[in-house]
C-alpha cells in the first residue's frame, strides 16, 4: 500500500510530467493516483485535460461525467454546470454528436445560476452557439456567440475566443463578408498570442480553417493552415494533430498534389481512429476528393460509402464519381436528392442549411444535368450559383459560377458565348492556383474553340489542360524522391509484327517484373507489392487473407509462422467505450422525445441519423449473444501494409501503362481479405 507520501509525490510527478508535455508519463501518474483514491476534485478536472492530451478521449469524457456526478452531489451546482459544460465541448468537437451535446447541455443549464457571471456561463454559450449553428438554428447562434464574447471577456478569454470565431462566420454566412474575415482574423490572433490554453488554441486554429475553406478563400485557409501547423509541432494535442492534416491535406489537393495530400490525409484518418468514428467521416470524403482527381474511381467510391456509413454527407463526391463512370441517371437523381434534402450533418466547413453547404451541390448539378442534357436543371442551378458566389464575394465560387454558366451556354449551341466564359473561368482558377479547376475548364475551353472551327486553338488548350492533369496523376509525395528511370521502363512489345499477341504476364525477372498487358510489354522494379499482385492474379476469385500474403512474402520462416498464428488485439470495444456508446445512445434518445414533443423535425432527423451511426458501431463491435467480436492486431497492421504495398505497385504500373493500373483498380480488392476478381468474360487468365 502506497503511503500519502508517496501518492502526493507521484501527483507531483504527474504534473511534472504535465508542465514538460509528457503526455503518457503524466496520464500514468494521474491514473495511478485515482485508483489509490488520491485525486479530488480539482485533481480529477487535472486529470481530464492530461487524458485529452494524451489521445484518450473516453477517459476525458468519463472524468469529466464522473466529477458533474460527484459535485452534483455536494450540492456545488456551479462546478457540477461546469463539469457538465466540458462534457459537453468534447462531445461537440470530437464526436459531432449534437443530441448527446444538446442532453449536457441541458444538465448545465439547470444548474448554472443565471445571475452570476462566471467562467462555466461563458463556456455554456461558446458550446451552445456552435451547437446551434451546426443544427442549422443560426440565430439562435448568434445570440449565444455574443453572450460568449460578452461573459468570456469578463472571465475567460479561452471561451471569448471561441466565441468571437462562431460569431466571425455567422456573420459570414449573413452575406457580411469582408467583417466576417475581420473577426476571423481577430479571432486567429487571439490564437497566435499564446495566451491561451492549448485546446482552446487549436480549435480556434481549425475553426478558422474550417471557415475559410467553406468560403473557398484558399489563400487565406492556406496562411492559417501553415501557422496551425507551425503551432502544432511543438503544441497540439489530442486530435489536433489529425484535423491539422486534413487542412494541409485539403490545401494540397487544391494546388494539384494529390499524392502528398493522400498521404497526410490517410495519416489523419490513423490519427483520428481512436476518438468516437462518426468524425472520420470528414477525412474520408476529403480522400474520396482526391481519389476521384487521381482518376482512382474505386478508392474514391470506397472512401465516400465508409464516410456515408459514420453518418456523413458523401455529396457531391459520390455523384461526381458516378459521373465520372458514366452513370449519368445514378449521379442526377442522387445530386437531385443531396439538394433537395441534405443529410443533418454537421460539418464544421459547411454547416446545414447554409447557402455555401449548397454551393458544391450546385456545381456538380450542372456538370451532371448538362451530360444528360437536362438543360433546364442546369439553368437553374447555374444561376443559383452565380448568386451564391456574388453573394460571398470568393474568387473560386466566382470562376466555378463561370464554368457552370458556359456549361449552359455550349449545351444550348452558343460556343461564342460558352468561349468567353469558360476562359474568363480559366484565369479565375489560375488565379486561385488551382491547376486542376485551371485543366478543367480548358478542356472545356478546348470543346468550345472545336465547335467554333478553331482547331489550332482547341489543340494548345486541349494539350495544357492534359499536360496538367497527367501531372497532378502521377505527382510523386512531396520529399520523396523521383523514381529513376530505370525503375520505370517502357518499351513496345518485342513481339510488335507477328501475327500472335503476346499472353498478359506477371513474370519476375531478377530485380524487375517483366509484365505484358493487353500487347504491350513494361519492366518495373521488384517490391514487396508486386510480389502480393503476382499472387493474386495467379489465381482469380481467391480470397487471401493478408496475414496469409504478409507471411508468404517473408524470408524468415519463424516471422512467417508467428504471423500465420498470430492473435488478436481484444475486443473492437473495450467495456468502457460500450459503456460509453450506450450512455450516448440514451442521451440520443432522449433528445429524440423532446424533438417529438415539440415537433422539430430536422432536430429529430439529425438524432435519428447519429442514432443509426452508434447502433451500427456497437454492432460491428458485438457480435451474436453479445459476444465481443475481437480485433486482430497483426492482422490490422498486415492490411494496412498490404493494402500501401498492393496500391503502390498499382501506381507504377499506371505510370508504365495507364490501362494497365485502370485494369488493376478495377479488379483488385485490398481489406482484411484481397482478390483479384476480373469479369472472365472480358479477361484472358495471366501468366505468372
Amino acid at each position: 500500500m502506497v503511503d500519502a507520501t508517496g501518492d502526493a509525490n507521484a501527483l507531483e510527478r504527474a504534473r511534472n510530467a504535465s508542465a514538460r508535455g509528457a503526455w503518457a508519463d503524466a496520464y500514468a501518474g494521474y491514473l495511478a493516483a485515482r485508483e489509490a483514491g488520491d485525486l479530488g476534485p480539482a485533481e480529477l478536472a487535472e486529470f481530464a485535460d492530461v487524458a485529452y492530451a494524451a489521445g484518450r478521449l473516453d477517459v476525458t469524457i468519463e472524468t469529466w461525467e464522473q466529477l458533474h456526478g460527484e459535485l452534483s452531489r455536494l450540492g456545488e451546482d456551479a462546478a457540477a454546470a461546469g463539469a457538465a459544460v466540458r462534457v459537453a465541448m468534447h462531445l461537440l468537437f470530437d464526436t459531432a454528436l449534437m443530441a448527446p451535446v444538446r442532453g449536457w447541455l441541458r444538465r448545465a443549464e439547470g444548474l448554472l445560476d443565471p445571475t452570476p457571471v462566471t467562467g462555466a456561463h461563458a463556456w455554456f454559450a461558446a458550446v451552445r452557439a456552435f451547437e446551434r449553428c451546426l443544427s442549422g438554428d443560426l440565430e439562435a447562434a448568434r445570440d449565444w456567440a455574443e453572450r460568449a464574447i460578452e461573459t468570456g471577456s469578463q472571465t475567460d478569454p479561452a471561451a471569448a475566443a471561441i466565441g468571437r470565431v462562431a460569431q466571425a462566420r455567422l456573420v459570414i454566412l449573413d452575406g457580411e463578408v469582408e467583417r466576417g474575415l475581420e473577426l476571423l482574423g481577430d479571432a486567429g490572433t487571439a490564437a497566435m498570442s499564446g495566451d491561451l490554453d492549448p485546446l482552446s488554441t487549436g480549435v480556434v486554429y481549425c475553426e478558422v480553417v474550417c471557415a475559410l475553406q467553406g468560403l473557398a478563400q484558399y489563400d487565406l485557409a492556406e496562411q492559417w493552415t501553415e501557422a496551425m501547423e507551425r503551432w502544432a509541432r511543438t503544441n497540439a494535442i489530442g486530435s489536433l494533430h489529425g484535423r491539422c492534416r486534413v487542412h494541409r491535406a485539403e490545401i494540397l489537393r487544391l494546388r494539384g498534389q494529390c499524392a502528398s495530400a493522400e498521404q497526410q490525409v490517410l495519416l489523419a484518418c490513423e490519427e483520428l481512429r481512436p476518438y468516437v468514428r462518426r468524425e472520420l467521416g470528414w477525412p474520408l470524403t476529403e480522400l474520396g476528393r482526391i481519389r476521384l482527381r487521381r482518376g482512382n474511381l474505386t478508392g474514391a467510391e470506397e472512401a465516400l460509402r465508409a464516410a456515408h456509413r459514420l453518418g456523413w454527407d458523401p455529396e457531391p463526391g459520390l455523384s461526381l464519381v458516378r459521373l465520372a463512370g458514366g452513370d449519368v441517371d445514378t449521379a442526377g437523381d442522387a445530386i437531385r436528392e443531396a439538394l433537395a434534402r441534405p443529410l443533418p450533418v454537421p460539418s464544421k466547413e459547411l454547416p446545414p442549411t447554409s447557402e455555401l453547404r449548397r454551393a458544391p451541390l450546385l456545381d456538380a448539378q450542372v456538370r451532371i444535368a448538362v451530360a444528360r442534357a437536362d438543360l433546364e436543371t442546369a439553368r437553374v442551378a447555374a444561376r443559383e450559383l452565380e448568386e451564391v458566389a456574388v453573394r460571398f464575394e470568393s474568387n473560386a465560387l466566382a470562376a466555378s459560377a463561370l464554368r457552370a454558366r458556359g456549361e449552359v451556354l455550349l449545351a444550348e449551341g452558343d460556343a461564342a458565348g460558352a468561349s468567353a466564359f469558360f476562359a474568363e473561368a480559366v484565369r479565375g482558377w489560375s488565379e486561385v492556383g488551382a491547376p486542376y479547376e485551371t485543366a478543367e475548364c480548358r478542356l472545356r475551353f478546348a470543346d468550345a474553340q472545336r465547335v467554333l472551327g478553331n482547331l489550332q486553338a482547341e489543340t494548345l488548350e486541349r494539350e495544357a489542360a492534359r499536360t496538367e492533369l497527367e501531372r497532378i496523376a502521377r505527382a510523386p509525395v512531396a520529399g520523396e524522391p523521383q523514381p529513376d528511370t530505370a525503375e520505370l521502363r517502357t518499351a513496345e512489345s518485342r513481339t510488335a509484327g507477328l501475327d500472335t499477341a503476346e499472353p498478359d504476364t506477371f513474370v519476375r525477372e531478377g530485380e524487375y517484373w517483366r509484365v505484358v498487358f493487353d500487347d504491350r510489354r513494361v519492366s518495373v522494379r521488384d517490391s514487396k507489392g508486386m510480389h502480393h499482385l503476382a499472387r493474386l492474379l495467379a489465381a482469380p476469385g481467391r480470397e487471401f487473407h493478408v496475414l496469409d500474403l504478409a507471411a508468404a512474402d517473408t524470408a524468415d520462416p519463424v516471422a512467417a509462422a508467428r504471423l500465420a498464428r498470430a492473435g488478436d488485439a481484444g475486443p473492437l470495444l473495450d467495456d468502457r467505450a460500450k459503456r460509453m456508446y450506450r450512455r450516448r445512445l440514451a442521451e440520443i434518445e432522449d433528445d429524440m422525445e423532446e424533438a417529438r414533443a415539440g415537433n422539430d423535425i430536422a432536430r429529430r432527423e439529425q438524432a435519428e441519423l447519429e442514432r443509426g451511426f452508434l447502433i451500427d458501431e456497437l454492432a460491428r463491435a458485438v457480435g451474436l449473444g453479445g459476444r465481443d467480436r475481437h480485433a486482430g492486431a497483426a492482422s490490422e497492421r498486415a492490411r494496412a501494409a498490404v493494402t500501401q504495398a498492393v496500391r503502390k505497385a498499382i501506381g507504377r504500373l499506371r505510370d508504365a501503362s495507364p490501362a494497365l493500373g485502370d485494369h488493376l483498380d478495377r479488379t483488385i480488392r485490398t481489406g482484411t481479405y484481397c482478390a483479384y476478381v476480373p469479369d472472365p468474360r472480358l479477361s484472358s487468365p495471366w501468366s505468372v
